[in-house]
């Protein structure tokens, strides 16, 4: 099973970690890093960046797509060699997944018309415009696709998926051995619990600027 993860100039970290820490340790996996060009590419703040192992004219028929989210997506939702990319490995694929805004990148290769789907709370109302019908769920499967809310919802959709193809038992024992237990400071990772001016400030904020 291939699994290609998506890398494309300052997409966010962890997006994309999450699900290949966890995905990726699927017996028998081969994941790749997958970029326009092969090399090193930043992260969203600039300061890490990950080695894509190849251009996306070499990965054209992986298992499995993971489309990591930006804090300024519409940059590569205009890009064509990125949506027609995903259409065209969406053909083959058995699943078609994103983290965070990534959910917009495939709303905007057309990959989302009439689907159930999740992005970063900041961004989830956007994706309607592009025919796809928002929820505010933390995971979302519809069909092959799945989509995760921001960031570190990766992590839980990487196990979810992990779940489906390997087994409950399996994922489980990739849980145990990340050691993923959270255990956060604060309970204020979503606008539903966390204090109603924060959510208000961060709202008035311009996410794209």
């Amino acid at each position: 099973m291939q699994i290609a993860v998506l890398l494309y100039d300052r997409f966010t970290a962890l997006d994309a970690i999450g699900p290949f820490d966890t995905l990726g340790r699927l017996d028998g996996a081969e994941v790749v890093f997958v970029s326009e060009r092969p090399g090193p590419v930043r992260t969203d703040n600039g300061s890490l960046a990950l080695v894509a192992d190849k251009g996306l004219d070499e990965v054209t028929r992986p298992d499995i797509v993971i489309v990591p989210g930006a804090p300024h997506p519409e940059v590569q939702m205009e890009n064509p060699a990125v949506t027609q990319w995903l259409r065209a490995v969406d053909a083959t694929t058995t699943w078609t997944t994103s983290v965070c805004t990534g959910s917009m990148l495939l709303a905007a290769a057309g990959l989302l018309d009439g689907r159930r789907a999740t992005s970063h709370w900041m961004f989830l109302d956007r994706l309607s415009a592009y025919g796809a019908a928002p929820t505010g769920e933390r995971v979302v499967f519809d069909g092959k696709y799945v989509t995760a809310a921001g960031v570190s919802a990766g992590i839980d959709m990487g196990l979810t998926l992990l779940g489906r193809i390997a087994g409950d038992e399996y994922a489980q024992a990739v849980q145990l051995m990340t050691e993923y237990d959270p255990q956060p400071p604060y309970d204020a990772g979503s606008p539903a619990k966390a204090p109603a001016a924060l959510v208000a400030r961060l709202r008035a904020t311009d996410p794209l600027r």
